[in-house]
């Protein structure tokens, strides 16, 4: 299928996975992500293909993970979670952390879908029923990290019956060479890796 009949506005949501302060921004506690984001220049691609997006019709929506007081539901065993078992404060909800990133809104329309429990988006979470209110049938996913968020989630919506778009410059992962690995060897097996600025113009050229 082409890509302007993939990402057609009326049946497309383009997600960010955690693209969160306290994830990969300015009070993140993984300076190997928050690096590699602003190696990307993740932010600034997917402030843009967001804002077009907007501009076309398409759902926005962003996929953050956040904390209770009590950590409950979040499984804080997991060797990923080991820096924020000394941190009490780290993405609690509501706090500055847990926020997007600044450029990326969020805006008055746009998706969320907040979950304190699993690395992925779609367990735990609203994502999938909000999504099927809106008719979606494609999601396009912006985020972090390719190491296991943006792997899995395309995994999850494929399962749930989604076609899958990549925007790769878009998302970030650490070391360079596995992240650039998983967009050539992984993902083109369920989804189709693309970019911000060739999704852009398929929107155009309808």
């Amino acid at each position: 299928m082409e890509l302007s009949s993939l990402v057609a506005p009326e049946k497309t949501a383009v997600l960010t996975m955690e693209l969160q302060r306290g994830i990969c921004g300015d009070a993140a506690l993984f300076r190997q992500l928050r690096d590699a984001v602003t190696a990307a220049g993740v932010e600034k691609n997917t402030a843009r293909l967001l804002n077009e997006a907007r501009a076309v019709g398409a759902t926005v929506g962003h996929c953050i993970f956040t904390m209770t007081p009590t950590r409950e539901g979040t499984r804080m065993d997991l060797p990923m979670m080991f820096a924020a078992r000394k941190d009490p404060n780290y993405l609690l909800q509501g706090t500055e952390p847990a926020q997007v990133l600044p450029m990326l809104g969020p805006e008055e329309t746009d998706l969320i879908s907040e979950r304190h429990v699993s690395v992925t988006p779609f367990t735990g979470s609203d994502l999938h029923s909000q999504l099927s209110a809106r008719g979606i049938e494609t999601v396009v996913i912006c985020g972090v990290s390719l190491n296991v968020g943006v792997p899995g989630m395309a995994i999850e919506a494929v399962n749930l019956g989604y076609s899958v778009v990549i925007a790769r410059d878009c998302c970030a992962g650490f070391p360079e060479d596995y992240a650039q690995g998983v967009l050539v060897n992984m993902l083109p097996s369920m989804s189709t890796v693309s970019d911000s600025q060739s999704i852009i113009d398929s929107w155009k050229s309808n």
